[in-house]
């Protein structure tokens, strides 16, 4: 569902709004709406700092000296699955 959003502006700052959509072959609402979201992802969504700290904290941690093996990790998880649909069936035929 779309809402409609309402900003005032002067009349100056329409005229380049309305110029620069032009040169980008857009409307004035979508060259809006893209800038909008431009401006969305470029605005920090919390302290960079804080970030910053809990990525150098869980890059630090050992693994074992070793390697995850990703073939070994996907096997791993299959048989997870495997065994719990083996369980779920099993459940389903003592019913």
């Amino acid at each position: 569902m779309s809402k409609r959003l309402q900003v005032v502006v002067g009349d100056e700052e329409l005229e380049r709004y309305a110029r620069t959509a032009e040169a980008a072959g857009l409307s004035v609402s979508e060259w809006t709406r893209q800038a909008l979201r431009v401006a969305e992802r470029e605005a920090s969504s919390g302290d960079v700092e804080a970030k910053l700290t809990a990525i150098r904290k869980a890059v630090s941690y050992e693994i074992g000296g070793r390697e995850v093996d990703i073939d070994t990790m996907l096997a791993e998880t299959e048989a997870g699955r495997s065994s719990e649909i083996e369980a779920g069936l099993a459940s389903a035929d003592d019913a």
